[in-house]
């Protein structure tokens, strides 16, 4: 995901995050690298400038406080994004990317991996792979 700030924007999501991190639950947040083209890009291509930058650099200060936390990762990609993937469990919500429109005005998938292991195992590719060439960001 480029941004995703409604989740740090709610102190009760950061504390879920949290408190499975000391469970044991592996959190993974990756977020687009504030100072990549492909994120001026998108802030462009939805018509908010310097916003979308500066909405990523907004959420690193609202994640700052949980990356001292064992278990949780935040990483930065510089790819261009196509959707942005959640997953909670075996359930995924995908915000599908279009051309011009901001994600809060766009469809939202969602996909039981029990259910849609096919469709489900695609995307969490695509989350792996991004993963994996992302940089490790703060701790």
């Amino acid at each position: 995901m480029y941004a995703g700030l409604f989740l740090p924007d709610d102190p009760g999501i950061l504390r879920i995050f949290e408190e499975k991190a000391r469970a044991g639950v592996s959190v993974r947040i990756l977020l687009g690298d504030p100072d990549s083209p492909q994120v001026r890009q998108r802030g462009e291509e939805e018509e908010i400038g310097d916003a979308m930058p500066a909405k990523i650099r907004n959420a690193l200060v609202l994640y700052r406080p949980l990356l001292s936390v064992t278990g949780i990762e935040l990483r930065l990609h510089s790819t261009v994004l196509y959707n942005s993937i959640y997953r909670a469990d075996d359930r995924l919500l995908i915000n599908q990317h279009i051309y011009g429109a901001p994600a809060s005005m766009t469809p939202v998938l969602y996909i039981d991996s029990q259910t849609g292991n096919d469709m489900a195992d695609l995307y969490l590719q695509s989350f792996e792979r991004t993963w994996q060439a992302a940089t490790p960001h703060g701790s």
